[in-house]
């Protein structure tokens, strides 16, 4: 699978520079597949029988094996579906892992009872100004997600939500690890815990800042912010949705400014053992060219959470443009340019998602409906090692205008799984486009599905939390249990270690797990 990726890869470098639109024609329902390359292998292991036993020493042969070196790039392609590392344990960021490809650990509850709800007493509520105009909101956004993570015998669940504070629970029983630190806007994205031990963790808001905290005292404390407008040219909006990544001591981030932010942190200790951070802005670049502002406006703001994979960063932003970056030599001060372009003709605001051959699978919302959108539809496959003609299928979901896909598709074997703002939730054969099963749940969902062993948890806007049994990709899954909360679910499910972990815009976020009683005396 990395020979198939480094292919891939390859591809992409000589292709660098290309932003001309794809002209693939497009049916009503699905694009056929392109044709796929024979994957060239390895001679297999050779391997000699022992000679017959002798009067004398002899040497036998040795099985050879072929060993793959060690992946010396920024995110081994061969990581996707694993955890975040081995330094910390935990879901750490919005879907996981840089591939964005990995969901949590079991087991997931059988017969869930609510175990705690957080806050006991007043909502998580505040207000926030749309246009100039004051709305009240309540909850989790749809852009975020608990994070967890184990930290020495105390299981952490940090989030941000819409009164504009991010919070610090014990996961076991929901009382606050932390006091609140509160931030001058609503929180709508997720944010990320350090992958590599240090106490911090990273998060935007609204108020304009993307900030870098430290959470090793009695309380949490602001080691550093980047405010939007610190860069420039900006388009759109000051908002931080994108959940960071970061990797080897960057931080890579895109904003609603319409920029992609790459940070060297420079974590470290003082002389007290206090953690300390020295960030420095290596690189802003726009997530717009002049060819994009001309079909769409100045709305190009970035609020999918971005992916690396191998040495390329793919992102997307709001005018549905779609790129991959190549940061290879981005350590030696080599300024990262771009490899790919696809223009989806809308909207994408849900996460790009990677399967293990490279292909990418991108979710479009339908808001402007523009003649683009309508050619190349708004689940759609792509080949970025291809990228004069990388559209391998797409399917078409525009049942009206302010429709389309806002979550983060999710892969579980042969199946690409995709819910859309209408309230279908379509498991799509990975290899063809073709739908095999849709689910009709209270939409819009925007809640991005969550699969662990074989059983995927989501939210819907009855306010329920469901999950269904995947095991089976051929037929449409059973569902095994649902839970309630007040108000729609829009933000994606946390599953770790027996618990499911949800937000609701009832203004409480909730956990459930199996409540075994013990046995009473006598």
């Amino acid at each position: 699978m990395r020979r198939i990726f480094t292919v891939l890869m390859l591809l992409a470098g000589v292709m660098a520079g290309v932003i001309g639109f794809s002209t693939s024609d497009v049916d009503e329902a699905v694009i056929e597949p392109l044709p796929v390359l024979p994957v060239v292998t390895s001679a297999p292991p050779t391997t000699s029988s022992p000679p017959p036993v002798l009067t004398v020493p002899v040497v036998l042969a040795t099985t050879t094996t072929t060993t793959l070196p060690p992946f010396s790039g920024w995110v081994d392609p061969l990581s996707i579906g694993q955890p975040w590392g081995n330094t910390v344990s935990g879901v750490l960021t919005f879907r996981g892992s840089p591939t964005r490809r990995w969901h949590g650990e079991g087991p997931v509850p059988q017969e869930p009872e609510r175990a705690w709800r957080f806050p006991a007493g007043q909502a998580m509520c505040s207000t926030s100004s749309v246009f100039g105009v004051d709305e009240q909101w309540c909850g989790m956004g749809w852009t975020g997600q608990p994070a967890i993570f184990e930290r020495g015998e105390i299981t952490w669940l940090v989030f941000g939500a819409y009164d504009a504070k991010v919070h610090f629970l014990n996961a076991e029983t929901g009382e606050r690890l932390l006091p609140d630190f509160v931030t001058g806007d609503i929180i709508k994205g997720s944010v990320t815990v350090d992958p590599d031990g240090f106490p911090l963790v990273y998060t935007g808001s609204r108020d304009n800042y993307l900030r870098v905290l430290g959470i090793e005292g009695d309380e949490a404390v602001e080691l550093w912010r980047l405010h939007a407008y610190d860069v420039s040219p900006t388009k759109w909006n000051n908002d931080w949705d994108s959940a960071p990544l970061v990797i080897d001591d960057y931080l890579f981030a895109g904003g609603e400014n319409s920029r992609f932010h790459i940070i060297k942190l420079n974590r470290g200790y003082d002389d007290l053992g206090q953690v300390t951070v020295e960030p420095e802005l290596l690189w802003d670049f726009a997530g717009w060219d002049e060819q994009l502002l001309s079909a769409v406006g100045s709305n190009v703001s970035i609020e999918m959470s971005p992916l690396i994979l191998g040495d390329v960063l793919y992102f997307a932003n709001s005018g549905g443009l779609v790129q991959g970056w190549n940061i290879g030599g981005l350590k030696d001060g080599v300024e990262p340019h771009r490899v790919f372009r696809f223009w989806a003709g809308d909207d994408v605001d849900a996460s790009i998602v990677p399967d293990d051959e490279g292909f990418l699978y991108v979710g479009v919302e339908y808001e402007r409906s523009t003649e683009r959108s309508k050619e190349v539809g708004q689940i759609i496959k792509l080949d970025p090692g291809n990228p004069d003609d990388p559209v391998v299928w797409s399917v078409h979901d525009r049942p009206y205008v302010n429709s389309g896909v806002w979550a983060t598709p999710a892969i579980y074997e042969d199946l690409v799984i995709v819910p859309t703002d209408q309230g279908l939730v379509h498991g799509i054969d990975r290899a063809t486009g073709e739908i095999r099963w849709s689910l009709d749940l209270p939409g819009p969902t925007w809640s991005s599905p969550t699969i662990v062993d074989g059983v995927m948890v989501m939210g819907d806007c009855s306010g329920r939390v469901r999950a269904f049994d995947v095991s089976d990709t051929s037929v449409s899954p059973p569902e095994l249990w649902q839970v309630t909360t007040g108000a729609c679910v829009e933000s994606s499910v946390t599953v770790w270690k027996g618990s499911v972990y949800s937000g609701s815009r009832d203004g409480f976020l909730y956990a459930w797990r199996d409540l075994v009683l013990a046995d009473e005396p006598g």
